[in-house]
């Protein structure tokens, strides 16, 4: 609401309409600068975080920090033996703690000034939040929260003073403010990933689509580049790349040396 004081009919009228084609002037330009900013779209997987010390989700030997794979990470290894789950994520939740942000995280950020970046990632730690990311969405779930076991919307980031437990462990014992067990906020080998549809809907409205750090073998994430339409810009930084087509433009580096590649020729 615009108040004038001491002026004729025909002035406030006049300071009125100037100042609501400032106002819209303002919105116009702000809109554009928002606008004109190009989508830059990260599918990011272990080689990001493997350069904080977060060991890969899947070593050659079919082990995961010396757990088998399907006891630690499959929907039946939980109905099997639920307390070992629980032990194995409390000991991933605090080997995170004690991992940083590396240059790739921090230089996907430093991006976010020229495009508009989102950022899909198969990794459940929060080292892109933490390093400052303003979108990412996660595929395989979040290391650092957990969810009902009868209600799959009730989620609790940890340490949470809403659970029997307070701190980053949990167990079969924990119990959330309506009396429910709780179990890691985790995709499972065998359970379907809800955030698969939104993904591919980022992958198909990209203006550029950046893969940094995967295999290109753990589907359905490794299907998100065909989603992304003919003749969008495709980069894939990995040290160990998978066959791709010719088109896309390989960057065969750890994340922290292509990430700051990719800035140096986003940015030329």
């Amino acid at each position: 609401m615009i108040y004038v004081i001491g002026c004729t009919f025909l002035e406030k009228i006049y300071y009125f309409c100037y100042h609501i084609q400032e106002l819209t002037s303002d919105i116009v330009f702000n809109k554009h600068i928002t606008m004109s900013k190009k989508k830059l779209v990260i599918s990011s997987g272990a080689g990001i975080s493997a350069e904080s010390g977060i060991k890969t989700f899947r070593d050659a030997d079919g082990l995961w920090e010396n757990y088998p794979v399907m006891d630690v990470a499959s929907h039946e290894g939980f109905l099997r033996n639920p307390s070992l789950i629980h032990k194995f994520y409390n000991e991933r939740r605090a080997q995170l703690l004690g991992a940083q942000p590396n240059a790739a995280h921090l230089g996907l950020v430093e991006l976010e000034k020229d495009f508009d970046v989102r950022v899909i990632t198969q990794n459940v730690d929060d080292l892109h939040e933490r390093a400052g990311s303003s979108s990412v969405l996660h595929l395989h779930g979040e290391l650092m929260k957990v969810r009902s076991l009868r209600r799959e919307d009730r989620l609790y980031t940890l340490p949470c003073d809403d659970l029997s437990d307070k701190g980053i462990e949990t167990s079969v014992d924990t119990r959330d403010p309506y009396g429910d067990p709780v179990r890691p906020h985790i995709v499972f080998f065998g359970e379907a990933v809800p955030n698969m549809e939104d993904a591919a809907q980022l992958a198909h409205d990209a203006d550029i689509f950046v893969v940094i750090g995967t295999s290109l073998v753990v589907y359905p994430a490794a299907a998100l580049i065909q989603y992304v339409k003919r003749g969008v810009p495709i980069y894939y930084i990995d040290p160990n790349p998978a066959s791709v087509p010719d088109w896309v433009h390989v960057i065969k580096k750890p994340a922290t040396q292509g990430v700051a590649d990719l800035i140096d020729i986003l940015r030329s």
